[in-house]
């Protein structure tokens, strides 16, 4: 399963410009034979809170229409970045998967909110979530996934929760500031260690008012071994997972099958 990880340049508020960028780079990566493309978080508006009523969508808008066009258009599995959606409790920084027919099969709305980029004064959290299955259910690259959104990074019982459900692959999504980086590298690790799964994290590049963010995009494999890297540039790099090694990893070292759920309560 090739994934292309789309590490992209996010004009704060410049709505037409990184629909640009992000279309250029999904197009780029069906060229290059991924199977499944990767947008970061907040990718359409990064985070513009101050005209956050200007960016907020409704969940069959604009965005989430063009992201389905993308997947069917290109044959691809579209982890769709996130970007702010209107829901009856308020608005939340969501996340859509789409699969190559355009199907929309994953929707997550971000749980842990960061106050120290003001998400929390104005975003309402998710309560749910839930994996999915990527790829054509019997062939060697179908497996089940799940979605977080950067600080999700930073709590892994969420992570734990995805992989008890079956998932094999998490997708993580972000919007990391550079003064946090080595947390960023350390952690998408360590979630992938513990967990004997694939990660697959995609940030930006840019700065808004007070954050600047410089990429490294990383996909790890269940051994914690780094599959690809990006620089602090924008671009599109490539992980080719080889699903296989999750059974082989979780077969050796019993780890999930070793836990103690009672002792931990």
């Amino acid at each position: 399963m090739r994934v292309a990880l789309c590490q992209m340049e996010v004009v704060q508020g410049d709505r037409a410009g990184n629909r640009s960028r992000a279309e250029a780079m999904v197009r780029e990566s069906a060229g290059r034979r991924a199977d499944v493309v990767v947008l970061p978080e907040m990718w359409t508006c990064g985070y513009d809170f101050a005209h956050l009523s200007e960016h907020t969508e409704e969940i069959d808008g604009e965005t989430a229409t063009l992201l389905g066009r993308w997947a069917r258009q290109y044959g691809i599995w579209l982890v769709g970045g996130s970007f702010p959606i209107e829901f009856a409790d308020g608005v939340s920084n969501t996340a859509l998967t789409f699969a190559p027919d355009g199907t929309l099969v994953n929707l997550y709305r971000k749980i842990h909110l960061i106050g120290l980029m003001d998400e929390d004064r104005y975003l309402v959290p998710g309560e749910t979530r839930a994996t999915f299955a990527l790829g054509e259910t019997g062939t060697p690259d179908s497996t089940r996934a799940g979605v977080m959104i950067c600080y999700d990074l930073r709590f892994p019982e969420l992570a734990r929760a995805h992989v008890l459900e079956g998932a094999e692959v998490l997708f993580l999504p972000a919007e990391w500031p550079v003064q946090r980086a080595d947390h960023w590298r350390t952690l998408l690790i360590a979630r992938a260690i513990e967990n004997q799964a694939f990660v697959i994290g995609v940030n930006i590049v840019g700065r808004n008012d007070r954050d600047r963010f410089t990429g490294g995009s990383l996909a790890v494999d269940p051994w914690g071994r780094v599959v690809t890297e990006a620089g602090t540039k924008p671009g599109i790099v490539y992980a080719d997972l080889d699903l296989s090694i999750v059974a082989d990893v979780r077969q050796r070292m019993t780890v999930l099958k070793d836990r103690r759920p009672k002792a931990y309560l």
